[in-house]
């Protein structure tokens, strides 16, 4: 498993900051891998080969692929397969890869996946991030048994099955694919759940700071930070916070940006919110800084949603020791995750008073806040590292049988 390909889609430059799969494909370098990473490039004009960190990033010309509307989305990703062959004919000599690697979303990648599975005889190792298109069903953007569904749904099925080994975000995740996809063989699938690097305590003056930037001293404060769409359903803490105004010191904070975004904005103002604010997006480093002046982190997750959906913006709030508060679907486990790691409390997405309950339960116990904070933290450095997924990935992988 020496040479790597990482067929990416969100990828920034590390330079600038990090998510899970940038952390991912250090790590491998890191493990003394050669990797060359395919993703979207991030400015116009800026396209081919070069290094970011450790490793080899071509940056290929695609559409706009977020922040966009359904159809430009749609197109986007229909054509990337096209685009990154294109590139990669272009830029690699020899195919020569012994591991491909791809996470979902998109799916579309299925066709150039396994293009180079045939040239280069690697393996392909699937990352299961996004259980589309019935994510898109739920969300009522796409109709059951339509055209557009019945299309990506071969697609799915078709990646599935070009895999060698796939690992899943949590054990409901497991069961789902198995239980909708017989097609799948079932020692294909494994339990791989998100990483993250645990990120340095910010010193108790930097969080000072950032508490009189953004007006938080003195404040209770619960923070959301993250994509702003559909599957995160933000009207679940808005009305939260609603519920909240009697208590003058409770503040909720929203961080990050996405298609809801302008909505979200809209609601607080015609609501006269005076306890929320919506900031853009952070780049990580600053984002860490305004996390650590917080009391508690907040998961959203759209009630609508049938399949289990595991939100990685969970390891930041472990990360720095946040007590976790979510509003959830019934379908997902993650709350159970919660309960076992006794790192926060959830409630059913879309009741309110609930969810109200527990947020004053956290308020009022400040002791129980900082345990839940250290389980969090205790439970992310025992199985949600970068060197932990790596094992994971190496280790299934090497174990999987080769497919013809």
């Amino acid at each position: 498993m020496k040479k790597v390909l990482y067929l990416g889609l969100g990828y920034p430059d590390v330079k600038k900051s990090t998510i899970l799969y940038t952390d991912l494909m250090q790590e491998f370098a890191k493990q003394g891998h050669e990797v060359l990473v395919v993703a979207p490039a991030l400015n116009k004009g800026d396209y081919g080969i070069r290094t970011e960190g450790e490793v080899q990033v071509l940056r290929v010309r695609t559409l706009p692929l977020f922040n966009v509307g359904t159809i430009r989305k749609g197109l986007g990703n229909l054509l990337l397969p096209y685009q990154y062959k294109r590139a990669i004919k272009k830029y690699c000599s020899e195919f020569d890869f012994d591991l491909i690697i791809l996470p979902t979303p998109p799916i579309t990648l299925a066709s150039i996946a396994s293009w180079l599975k045939k040239k280069s005889k690697g393996k392909i190792y699937l990352i299961l991030r996004d259980i589309f298109p019935q994510n898109a069903v739920d969300l009522g953007m796409m109709k059951e048994n339509g055209f557009f569904h019945r299309y990506f749904r071969k697609q799915e099925e078709r990646l599935y099955v070009a895999s060698d080994s796939i690992g899943c975000m949590s054990p409901a995740n497991v069961a789902y694919v198995k239980q909708h996809n017989p097609v799948v063989e079932s020692e294909k699938l494994h339990l791989l759940p998100n990483w993250e690097k645990i990120p340095e305590s910010v010193p108790k003056e930097e969080i000072e700071i950032i508490k009189k930037k953004f007006d938080l001293t003195d404040k209770f404060v619960a923070i959301f930070g993250g994509n702003l769409g559909r599957p995160q359903k933000m009207e679940n803490i808005i009305n939260l916070a609603k519920s909240c105004t009697d208590y003058k010191d409770i503040f909720f904070l929203i961080l990050g940006s996405g298609t809801e975004k302008e909505a979200i904005k809209e609601v607080i103002a015609t609501s006269n919110l005076s306890n929320i604010r919506l900031i853009d997006r952070l780049p990580k480093k600053e984002y860490i800084q305004v996390l650590a002046a917080a009391d508690v982190g907040l998961i959203s997750l759209s009630e609508e949603f049938t399949i289990p959906n595991f939100p990685s913006k969970v390891l930041t709030y472990f990360g720095l020791k946040k007590p976790v508060l979510a509003s959830l679907d019934l379908a997902t486990d993650f709350g159970q995750m919660l309960e076992e790691t006794k790192s926060g409390l959830w409630g059913e997405a879309g009741k309110t008073d609930n969810l109200r309950e527990k947020l004053l339960w956290l308020y009022h116990n400040p002791e129980a806040r900082n345990e839940m904070g250290e389980n969090g933290h205790k439970h992310m450095a025992k199985n949600l590292t970068p060197e932990i997924a790596y094992e994971t990935i190496i280790s299934n992988i090497n174990g999987s049988k080769k497919k013809a």
